[in-house]
């Protein structure tokens, strides 16, 4: 295969390759089968028609164009891959010569990744990260289980913050109702945020029995744009006041939280190890973030091109929408619900965008420094984590993720690995003196 790489920009260059006739022939035998079952010539049967015959009547050439979809994308990526270079996006791609009888000469516009020039990546400092865990962190999660198995109690008193009151409403906007603006028997709970800002706040210090005109402005960034910004009365009526009645913390409620465990301080010594992993997963994605960040400052980028920038983006996108789906969730059910649509969700992506592909360049140029590489046993275990993960059966994961994916996604993780496990954690006061000089 003759293959020539020109490059006409930092990123951008001519790709010029041959098709053999080797690859040609397949492609148009392969082509006459496609229209062989469509074709009418006289004197033979529909789909009865043999080569030679075609050949005769229409020509050879008649086959040319179908025959290069076929073999232009298996020759463009072997045109790459003897290039040596690393492809972004479409090509733009010509036909140069296409004679009968001769390889055929193609010409492709391509854009490749950008160079990365490695700055210091191992035992870069990051600030220290606090693991610790304090009687107050422990205090906070019993109270926070106290809370989800409180009682309501009925109370004669005004109503105050922290309480649930059952209420009536009915909404209008200029004396008109509206829809979704009125409800019966509704469970709030006053200082929750749930309902309309100031909403709430009106209702402390009222008593069941009482009748309430509460009067809101909807926010002006509402969901609903027929109600943003307007004045709304709420006819309201309380019908009950409940207060929360906290359970006593004692062994008995150990044992009704967690049936693990058989006295409070078995329970404290739970909470106490799961706070202190929780501390440690986070401690270590912060000292993560820290040394990527800082290895992809340290190193030099030339510019991006924009087909990576979209490729990251719709990498993103469906990602994310896979994970809808996961959970029962339509795109379209999920930009209702949120009411956004693609172009938004595209342009709340497209903000790190840059950033993500240039971790991603970071990381793979120096797996490819270190020499690293995924074992055969490293693959099938990323297969079978990922079967777990997302719920699918094994032969299904390998029959969509070629090697090649999945040897990248490994030797990236263990590049990141590598910054991870160097760095190194220093006081965090010292980064705050780094910033102050740097202004």
């Amino acid at each position: 295969m003759s293959v020539k790489w020109e490059k006409t920009g930092k990123t951008t260059g001519e790709l010029t390759f041959d098709i053999s006739q080797d690859e040609i022939k397949l492609g148009l035998d392969q082509a006459f089968r496609r229209v062989k079952k469509n074709l009418r010539v006289p004197g033979f049967r529909k789909g009865h028609v043999s080569r030679v015959i075609f050949d005769q009547y229409y020509g050879e050439e008649a086959l040319y164009e179908d025959a290069l979809n076929i073999v232009l994308p298996n020759a463009y990526a072997a045109a790459v891959k003897e290039a040596k270079i690393k492809a972004v996006g479409q090509p733009q791609i010509q036909a140069v010569s296409m004679d009968k009888g001769k390889d055929w000469t193609m010409k492709a516009i391509v854009s490749v990744q950008p160079e990365v020039k490695l700055g210091d990546y191992k035992g870069l400092e990051v600030p220290k990260q606090n693991t610790r865990v304090y009687a107050k962190d422990i205090d906070a999660e019993l109270n926070k289980r106290r809370e989800q198995n409180a009682e309501l109690v009925l109370k004669k008193d005004k109503a105050a913050k922290g309480d649930t009151v059952t209420i009536d409403y009915k909404g209008t906007i200029d004396g008109k109702a509206f829809e979704g603006g009125s409800a019966q028997n509704y469970s709030l709970e006053l200082g929750s945020g749930a309902f309309i800002p100031g909403f709430e706040d009106q209702l402390i210090g009222h008593k069941a029995g009482d009748e309430v005109d509460v009067v809101v402005t909807f926010p002006k960034d509402y969901g609903a744009k027929d109600l943003a910004g307007k004045e709304a009365h709420f006819a309201t009526k309380l019908h009950e006041v409940k207060s929360k009645q906290l359970p006593k913390l004692d062994d008995e409620f150990a044992k009704d939280v967690d049936d693990s465990v058989d006295t409070l301080d078995d329970l404290k010594a739970k909470i106490k190890k799961n706070l202190k992993d929780q501390k440690e997963k986070e401690a270590k994605n912060a000292i993560q973030q820290a040394a990527v960040e800082a290895a992809v400052k340290n190193a030099e980028i030339d510019e991006i091109p924009d087909a990576m920038i979209q490729e990251d983006i719709d990498t993103q996108l469906r990602q994310y929408l896979g994970n809808m789906q996961r959970q029962g969730i339509d795109p379209q059910t999920y930009y209702k619900l949120t009411n956004t649509n693609e172009s938004q969700l595209r342009a709340q992506f497209a903000k790190d965008a840059a950033e993500r592909v240039k971790i991603n360049l970071v990381l793979e140029t120096i797996a490819d420094k270190e020499n690293f590489k995924a074992t055969k046993e490293e693959i099938d275990k990323e297969i079978k984590d990922l079967a777990k993960e997302y719920n699918m059966d094994e032969k299904t994961v390998r029959n969509t993720l070629s090697d090649d994916m999945l040897s990248h996604d490994i030797t990236v993780r263990k590049a990141m690995d590598l910054v991870t496990d160097s760095a190194k954690q220093v006081a965090k006061s010292k980064f705050k003196e780094e910033k102050k000089s740097d202004k």
